[in-house]
């Protein structure tokens, strides 16, 4: 086993989750509520990691953070002469932007199932929408919220192809725990590749079974009929 990679992984997968949470949250809610015409083209870039092949969505992310790109060399600038590609820094920013709908569509699917009575009634209260978010909407969508968390930090620590082509193989920088098992096949070493893989296996299970556990709970709040 590969401690090195694995808690690397962790690392990358909690700050990935965390900071999908904060950016996630707003643009869940704008989508949710917005009555923009054209919001189906911000839901369509935010879907787009879906459909894409991790190596072109890591291709382009290489491209927009490197040296001569803007954000490369703004980094540059201000890291004094750091570089994003095949860093820990610019494996969470592509980290993010591969997670992003997985966070921000189970949290969207959650704001929409909220009565949208209770909320307007809240407005005509006079309460902002600001404080009607945090004391309505949001209490009666922690089971999206925990699921598009849950989601995106399984998705971070299981992803390869995108973290491959932005951050490279780089122990204890960039070698995640995907990555290892990768190397391990390629060494044959099959015993630390089945011990690692059958530890992502698990997780992804205990995932998937608190995912749906979640799911039903939100029918069972939220019934049809």
């Amino acid at each position: 086993m590969d401690w090195q990679a694995l808690w690397l992984s962790l690392r990358l997968a909690t700050l990935t989750t965390a900071i999908l949470l904060i950016v996630g949250t707003p643009l869940a809610y704008w989508l949710t509520y917005s009555p923009r015409r054209w919001k189906f083209l911000v839901e369509a870039v935010v879907a787009l990691p879906l459909v894409l092949p991790p190596t072109v969505l890591g291709f382009y992310v290489l491209l927009a953070i490197g040296p001569r790109s803007p954000v490369g060399a703004l980094y540059g600038v201000l890291t004094g002469g750091g570089l994003l590609p095949f860093s820990f820094e610019g494996l969470l920013a592509a980290s993010v932007l591969y997670s992003l709908p997985f966070t921000v569509q189970p949290m969207a699917g959650a704001f929409a199932s909220v009565d949208r009575k209770l909320v307007e009634a809240s407005w005509c209260l006079g309460i902002s929408r600001v404080s009607t978010f945090r004391r309505i909407v949001v209490p009666l969508s922690v089971p999206g919220i925990a699921t598009g968390a849950i989601l995106s930090f399984a998705h971070t620590l299981g992803e390869f192809g995108v973290v491959l082509m932005v951050g490279g193989n780089i122990a204890g920088v960039t070698r995640t725990v995907s990555i290892s098992i990768y190397d391990q096949v390629q060494a044959l070493d099959y015993r630390a590749a089945t011990e690692t893989s059958l530890l992502l296996l698990a997780v992804s299970f205990v995932v998937l079974a608190v995912t749906y556990a979640l799911q039903r709970r939100v029918w069972a709040l939220w019934p049809t009929s």
